[in-house]
Parts: C-alpha cells; sequence; structure tokens
C-alpha cells in the first residue's frame, strides 16, 4: 500500500485528490495538512511513502517545506503539485530536491503515474519541461534575469505581476507589510527596474504570469 501525504492549504483541492488516489487499488490518504508548518509536523508522527505539496501556501511556502523535507528527509519523495504553469516554478523545485512537478489542471489523468513513478525512485516531469532541462544542463541556454532572484523574490515577483498590492502580498505569505516591500525593493534592484509596471511587462515577456 502506498502511503500518501496530501499538503495544500485548499481544503476543496485535497478532498479532489483524496478523491482520484482513493479509485485506485494499492494507495492510500493516509495524512494531510493545509499548512506548510503543519506539514512538517504530520510528516514525523504519520510517515508516508510520499508527499503531495502545493507550492503557494500561507506562513511557510511550499519550496521552504521541499528545502527542509529534502534536507531531515532526504529519502522522501515529494511531488509537487501546482496551479502555476511549468514555466514559473518546475526547475527551481526541481534544483531544490522535489522528485517531480505537476499542474493542478493535469493531475486528474496524471496524478496516479506520477505517485507510482516516483515512489519507485524515478523523476517525474513532462516531455517540455524534460526538454528545457536538458537544454539547460548542456548549457545552451543563457541565464534570464529573473533566475538570480532567491525564491522567495520570484515568489514575490510573479504575485506583483499578477497585480497583487505588497500589503496583498504580505498578508498571503504570512510577512509584515515591512518584509514584503524588503522584497520588491530587492527585485528592483537585481532586475534594474523602477517599478511595478516594468516588472509587470518583463513578468509577461518571460511568460512567468498568465
Amino acid at each position: 500500500m502506498i502511503r500518501v501525504c496530501v499538503v495544500d492549504d485548499h481544503a476543496v483541492v485535497r478532498e479532489g485528490l483524496k478523491r482520484i488516489i482513493a479509485e485506485n487499488p494499492g494507495m492510500a490518504v493516509t495524512a494531510e495538512a493545509g499548512d506548510g508548518f503543519e506539514a512538517l509536523r504530520v510528516i514525523q508522527s504519520e510517515p508516508c511513502d510520499v508527499m503531495l505539496l502545493d507550492i503557494t501556501m500561507p506562513n511557510k511556502s511550499g519550496l521552504d517545506v521541499l528545502k527542509q523535507l529534502h534536507s531531515e528527509l532526504p529519502r522522501l519523495p515529494v511531488l509537487v503539485l501546482s496551479m502555476h504553469s511549468e514555466d514559473q516554478y518546475a526547475v527551481r523545485v526541481l534544483r531544490a530536491g522535489a522528485a517531480g512537478y505537476l499542474t493542478k489542471e493535469s493531475a486528474p489523468a496524471k496524478l496516479v503515474q506520477a505517485i507510482r513513478k516516483v515512489v519507485r525512485g524515478g523523476k517525474y516531469v513532462s516531455p517540455t519541461l524534460a526538454e528545457k532541462l536538458v537544454f539547460d544542463l548542456n548549457g545552451d541556454s543563457t541565464k534570464a534575469p529573473h533566475e538570480i532572484l532567491s525564491d522567495r523574490e520570484y515568489q514575490v515577483l510573479c504575485m506583483i505581476a499578477s497585480g497583487k498590492t505588497v500589503s496583498m502580498i504580505a498578508e498571503e505569505l504570512g510577512l509584515s507589510v515591512k518584509t514584503s516591500s524588503t522584497y520588491r525593493v530587492r527585485i528592483l534592484e537585481k532586475l534594474n527596474m523602477k517599478n511595478n509596471a516594468e516588472l509587470t511587462r518583463y513578468s509577461i515577456k518571460e511568460v512567468l504570469v498568465e
């Protein structure tokens, strides 16, 4: 029996994932969590064979959880499930130790296959992402400016480009408004830009936002 831990801050999403998994013999959801801190607590008391982890969560982001899990439980395969397209986060989460990346849009069709693959020790990526990773490994592509941003800075950039204010970002990520503003200033400096409009234009050009 494959034991699955589902981590997502939306109860409706967790229920949907549990329903998909319940339809498949040989696997079951044995633990769940609604945020990053809870996920780290649950995984200590309810060991599992694979974790399904959302990226965008309040207080402690999925990326932070992933890095901590990779350090403390390196053998636990983590399959990142996100509403964001592969272009936005996939390469970052794989570098941070994820066993695979799956968009929520493709989850109903691909989830069970992805779980079985990562539990066997494999990596799960789409053919498009696999091709991008090969190009990156071969050094054929030069680094885009946003790739120098830290994971948190990159997350804030995507949120700014999606039209969210510094206050909204602070609330969603569980930060102070001052800290959120500091991230914005760092992003502007690193990308050599002056305002949110320039950040948004750049993000659209680089397909970082839909």
